[in-house]
């Protein structure tokens, strides 16, 4: 499923805002990747866009400090720089220099934050986020945009109309090449040799995916069959290697042959990916320092945390405290555990935005798997929602058609027959009914509008929709009807996802259907004491939360335990033994 607007903060966000807002006759800027703002290809935004959303976004966190702090908003934006981590305090405080004019003075006179965006030509039209002043909107921008013309800010002359390349600015070059690497088609950046597995975490590498334990060789990597049973090197980077002295047979053969070795392979979208923003980020009644303590690594990740899902998660929520918080579990976790020969061979190919056709074109390419070297995985294909969730104002009509979902799926399906080893399985979930987003989420109040209780995530939905940038107009909307819509057509393309699973006969793999399982996780978790929206996220209103990542692991091997019992993998007899000799078999 796609992120939101939101999901540029801080730094990322001022880099949105200048990048977007640069008048035509400048040099060029950088092109930011849509689904930062949640955006598809093909949909146009209004009223501002994404620029409007970024402005607000950021003079609001401006505001809402400088009260808590008791300060000017010169000040306040001047320890927003210092919370920011070292590498990227150089461009905030450029960015600050730059735009403060702008909004500074406007901001000490409590002009709210759709005001002062819309008096700055970020945003246009009647979107607005906030609660609106009591001379009512346009009123209150007329006048402040005519002080900012009386001041000469608005003028074509101004130091606006002649801004470098966005990118040139001193502490902004370093945002600018990550948010550029997002579009390197979804392969790890740092990869040597090639094969699509990387000994570095961000940026595609071993946060996605196994970790390389040799990036000089594309013959070493996760999920390889061990070569010479691994007696020299750790061919398979499972730390399972070398001899064993007594009977000179190499620890591979003795520990792992004949015990169904599986990797595990989740091709899907940005729930796939764990999509989260840290709640923090957006609520300033949380900043202190150390709250942006790793926006880098993050922003890297496309604030996505693989690490961290119900499918290829391997790392424990403490380690990412307080920016994540819940439980965890993984489908890559149970069957490691199953099979320690299993070690780091797992594969998160998961991008938002995604959706059938998207998959089908290009982002498949990605997956790293040969028929004849590498050992079989059971791959889960995930896409559950993108397909009926768009930003235009007729959604309905942009929703992914039965037989486009037919097509692009099997296309998808037949992709995987060229690329999955003899033994593999193959799982289609089917698509979320989101309508427990808006039912569950639109009274509560929204992380930005913590200070005052004054914006809830209906607003935040509302303000989507009006820019054309919502993620799912169809679901994150007060219009039921549309909703019962939108649940429809997921319902309908699921079964097109069933069908195929029944029609389709693939060569060198079993597919199989798996029902969606949110609904059901949240009516159990409800059941045993919890609330809905525990399990969805706070910031966007629309993914998982960290909360709902394990649930969706218990359900699936729940699923596999009673229809596909032959599908479990078999427990390794020799797990323990594993242990003894190679201990956290070298980590992650």
């Amino acid at each position: 499923m796609k992120c939101c607007f939101i999901a540029v903060v801080a730094v990322a966000v001022a880099v949105a805002v200048v990048g977007s807002s640069v008048p035509t006759t400048a040099a060029s800027h950088i092109e930011l990747p849509r689904w930062l703002f949640g955006q598809q290809p093909g949909v146009e935004d209004a009223n501002g866009g994404s620029k409007c959303a970024a402005c607000t976004i950021i003079v609001g966190l401006v505001e809402q400090y400088a009260e808590i702090k008791n300060a000017t908003a010169s000040s306040a934006l001047s320890e927003i720089c210092d919370l920011l981590p070292d590498k990227l305090q150089e461009g905030c405080k450029s960015l600050v220099d730059l735009f403060g004019p702008y909004i500074i003075e406007y901001i000490d006179n409590h002009e709210t934050p759709d005001v002062v965006c819309h008096a700055i030509n970020m945003c246009t039209g009647p979107c607005q986020l906030f609660p609106p002043p009591k001379e009512g909107l346009q009123a209150a921008t007329d006048r402040v945009r005519a002080h900012l013309e009386s001041k000469g800010l608005l003028s074509s002359t101004h130091k606006l109309s002649d801004l470098p390349a966005i990118c040139k600015i001193p502490g902004i070059k370093y945002i600018c090449e990550i948010i550029n690497n997002f579009g390197n088609n979804h392969d790890p950046l740092d990869d040597i040799d090639g094969d699509g597995f990387s000994p570095l975490p961000t940026l595609r590498g071993s946060d996605w995916r196994g970790k390389d334990c040799n990036d000089l060789s594309d013959r070493q990597h996760p999920g390889v069959k061990p070569i010479n049973g691994d007696r020299d090197n750790d061919s398979n980077c499972n730390g399972i290697y070398g001899v064993e002295p007594n009977s000179g047979k190499p620890y591979e053969e003795l520990l792992c042959s004949g015990t169904n070795q599986t990797g595990f392979i989740a091709l899907g979208d940005s729930a796939t990916a764990h999509f989260h923003i840290p709640f923090q980020y957006l609520s300033t009644v949380s900043w202190e320092k150390g709250t942006f303590k790793n926006l880098l690594p993050t922003l890297e990740n496309e604030f996505d945390w693989p690490m961290l899902s119900s499918g290829t998660g391997y790392m424990n929520t403490s380690s990412w405290n307080p920016d994540v918080t819940g439980l965890d579990n993984s489908t890559y976790m149970v069957m490691r555990s199953r099979n320690l020969c299993s070690h780091r061979d797992f594969q998160n190919i998961g991008v938002n935005g995604a959706r059938a056709s998207s998959m089908n074109d290009s982002i498949q390419n990605s997956m790293s798997r040969n028929q004849q070297t590498d050992l079989p995985a059971l791959v889960m294909y995930a896409l559950i929602g993108n397909d009926v969730c768009n930003g235009h104002p007729d959604t309905l009509s942009h929703m992914t058609t039965p037989q486009e979902m037919h097509d692009k799926a099997l296309g998808t399906l037949k992709f995987l027959d060229t690329r999955l080893p003899a033994g593999s399985s193959v799982f289609m979930m089917g698509l979320a009914d989101g309508r427990i987003l808006y039912n569950t989420m639109a009274k509560r109040i929204h992380p930005i509008g913590s200070l005052h209780k004054d914006v809830t995530t209906a607003d935040v939905y509302n303000f989507l929709n009006c820019l054309q940038i919502s993620p799912c107009r169809g679901w994150m909307n007060s219009n039921e009807t549309l909703r019962n819509l939108t649940s429809d057509h997921a319902n309908l393309l699921s079964n097109v996802l069933k069908n195929l699973t029944l029609s389709y006969k693939p060569t060198n793999y079993k597919v199989h259907f798996f029902p969606n399982p949110i609904q059901k996780a949240v009516d159990e978790w409800v059941a045993n004491g919890g609330k809905a929206w525990q399990l969805i996220e706070p910031v966007d209103g629309f993914h998982p939360s960290q909360n709902a990542q394990p649930l969706i692991t218990e359900f699936f091997w729940r699923y596999l335990n009673k229809n596909y019992p032959n599908l479990m993998p078999p427990v390794n007899p020799n797990n323990a033994e594993i242990f003894r000799i190679f201990g956290d078999q070298g980590g992650y």
